[in-house]
């Protein structure tokens, strides 16, 4: 396979990444929401959280993705197919998220929330100031693995014009008739995205405050 080949692949690969860490980014503060939400003992909060999670674990990203790209016209809202993509993948990543992160919510212990209260630690406060942070913390490692799955998922893009790593291999293997060579360089470069992530996830993890149990 020739070096231009490779470069193709190579700038579609930096087009993949960016948008699912932006997509990863954008779910991350709707699951803190949703998380909360659930948490919050308000039945209005958490019913709409349960189904929005349920609904959105349950359908398959390829579906997702084609629902909204075809809906948003209809209802008057004309976006590029990067924008629909990005919202549908911000959404699917945000509910395994919301749940990953319910679990380190509940995983917190109680005399950290019960100190909080003491000190006069508004219920916003010692949500945003001592959950959240723990709840990171415990759960860091199951967020870098869904980090790693959006990636992945990331080729279901092409569904909405996408010309993402996966689309640009199909693109070259067609028109060069080297489909082995392309597939494989793609692939090579999927590993290397993800070796790269998963090592940063845990020297971050690794920089995070302990948590006493």
């Amino acid at each position: 396979m020739s070096l231009r080949l490779f470069e193709l692949l190579a700038q579609a690969s930096i087009y993949t990444v960016v948008i699912s860490l932006v997509s990863i980014g954008i779910g991350f503060v709707i699951a803190i929401g949703l998380s909360g939400a659930m948490l919050s003992g308000r039945r209005g909060l958490a019913v709409p959280a349960k189904i929005f999670i349920s609904f959105f674990r349950g359908v398959p990203l390829l579906v997702q993705l084609l629902l909204i790209y075809n809906l948003l016209p209809v209802i008057g809202i004309n976006v590029p197919s990067i924008v629909a993509a990005i919202i549908g993948m911000s959404l699917c990543t945000a509910a395994y998220q919301a749940e990953n992160l319910r679990g380190g919510f509940e995983s917190v212990p109680r005399g950290l929330i019960e100190a909080a209260d003491v000190t006069g630690f508004t219920a916003t406060q010692a949500f945003l100031r001592i959950k959240v942070p723990i709840a990171l913390r415990l759960t860091f490692p199951a967020l870098v693995n869904e980090a790693i799955l959006i990636l992945k998922a990331s080729s279901l893009m092409s569904v909405v014009g996408i010309v993402e790593l996966t689309r640009m291999a199909q693109d070259l293997a067609g028109s060069t008739f080297k489909p082995l060579e392309i597939f494989a360089a793609a692939g090579f470069l999927y590993l290397v995205i993800n070796f790269v992530v998963a090592r940063a996830g845990g020297l971050i993890e690794r920089s995070l405050p302990g948590v006493a149990r």
